[in-house]
């Protein structure tokens, strides 16, 4: 039993959409499928999702949304005359962003932008599901309403244990459940929006919840490759990789498959296979539990810029008790999450995402710092990018850290912060962000290129 995972490229037209249909029908183990909303049918296109945002703003700001109701609207009656659907179900999509608009405002502006972004989803899954059963594919569409239960706010998004069990007597349907992805509800019916890679996740809950054999992701690439196509020539293809090595390449910047996605199928060692809806019969790159290749000790570089770094220093810093736990509160009650802390005798970097502190809060934590723990220095820096060095096999390989700064070193660039995590899968780098591009290529080089003899 499989459950499928259409990005948005994979649906963006009608005939991306009858793409869907034929994988579908080419395997009977396919028996769940997820959509996201339309993506860009090509480079000067506008995503479903944008149109929604702005017909969000629009409903928030009380001005006119006629036009923009009739954008969306149109993207989706363009999809179902090419795939030659009457136009019910534009009347429905229709009716259906309406009621959103005049309802959800009533809520909160949040609310608004959540219920109008989730639509996408929604309203594609129920296109696609109508297709399916024009061309004799028995389907089903079922809302996240009937199942998906989520926490409520201002947590993260996160199904709740109960959402598992709802969801998991859809296995012994018969027909092909059409599910949207990216949206939840809250036991009081509340709709809630998960973090990026939203129908990733999605895909991913309901894959544990029927215990799905395998999760196909697919999207409009063959495979993950060892780094970003865009910045390394041809990089070398990843046939297998484990999900501790996809969760620390997703965390600095592999776009693929977001990392919070991999934690439901983690948990129950369900594979996922990434695959091309263009070209569906290559093998795509599986993501494991364990691998059972002898690869390389490197399986991926990756990197992201948007960093910043709190440094602290107070001398005997290492003697105080309770020091940094002190300064990962401050941080907390400010609402920052952190990524690294490499730490000295009597200095310690705490680095963040630049996204959460504005110039106020960093004033406010700097004063805090300085009046609660008594620091000698305390001061925020900024663009930096995190390049991430992964692979299983790196423990078993000695050297590899000096192999690593020393080809950093080649471009020029100055070691800011390096971490290496106790599991010895990844080594991280904090560089200054006009860097990143440079160190990439250096990095493929050193690990990846042949060595000339």
């Amino acid at each position: 039993m499989k459950v499928c995972k259409f990005g948005g490229t994979s649906v963006a037209s009608a005939e991306q959409v009858k793409k869907v249909a034929a994988i579908v029908q080419s395997d009977a183990e396919r028996r769940f499928v997820v959509v996201s909303a339309p993506g860009k049918r090509d480079s000067n296109d506008i995503k479903v999702t944008d149109l929604l945002i702005d017909l969000a703003n629009a409903v928030i700001a009380g001005e006119e949304v006629e036009g923009k109701i009739e954008a969306v609207v149109k993207r989706y009656e363009e999809n179902a005359q090419g795939l030659g659907l009457d136009k019910e179900i534009s009347d429905i999509i229709e009716a259906d962003l309406r009621t959103r608009c005049e309802q959800a405002i009533k809520v909160s502006p949040e609310y608004v932008l959540d219920s109008l972004k989730a639509s996408g989803e929604d309203n594609n899954a129920k296109m696609i599901a109508m297709y399916f059963n024009s061309i004799g594919i028995e389907a089903r569409y079922v809302s996240p309403k009937d199942g998906l239960v989520v926490n409520e706010p201002p947590a993260r998004t996160m199904a709740l244990p109960e959402a598992y069990d709802n969801l998991s007597a859809l296995k012994d349907s018969n027909e092909i459940i059409v599910f949207p992805g990216f949206f939840g509800y809250t036991t009081e019916g509340v709709l809630r929006t998960f973090d990026r890679g939203g129908s990733d996740i999605t895909g991913a809950i309901l894959s544990a919840a029927v215990g799905a054999d395998i999760y196909e992701n697919f999207t409009d690439v063959d495979c993950v490759f060892s780094a970003n196509p865009k910045v390394v020539n041809n990089p070398a293809e990843i046939t297998e990789i484990t999900y501790r090595e996809m969760r620390e390449l997703s965390y600095a910047g592999f776009s693929v498959f977001h990392d919070e996605a991999l934690m439901p199928v983690f948990k129950l060692k369900i594979p996922v296979n990434i695959k091309n809806t263009n070209n569906p019969t290559a093998p795509g790159t599986r993501i494991v539990a364990e691998s059972s290749a002898n690869r390389r000790p490197v399986t991926g570089i990756s990197a992201d810029a948007g960093f910043s770094i709190l440094y602290v220093s107070k001398y005997l810093m290492n003697r105080e008790i309770g020091f940094g736990r002190k300064l990962l509160q401050i941080l907390e009650e400010e609402n920052i999450s952190y990524e690294h802390t490499p730490s000295g005798l009597d200095d310690i970097s705490v680095i963040i995402r630049s996204h959460q502190v504005d110039l106020e809060k960093e004033q406010r934590i700097v004063k805090r710092v300085y009046d609660e723990l008594h620091a000698d220095d305390v001061h925020f820096r900024h663009g930096f990018s995190m390049i991430v060095v992964v692979g299983e096999g790196m423990n078993n390989n000695t050297g590899l850290a000096a192999r690593a700064a020393t080809a950093i070193s080649r471009t020029g660039a100055n070691i800011e912060m390096i971490n290496q995590g106790s599991s010895e899968v990844s080594l991280s780098f904090g560089v200054q962000q006009q860097f990143e591009n440079a160190i990439l290529k250096a990095l493929y080089e050193e690990f990846f290129q042949p060595v000339n003899v």
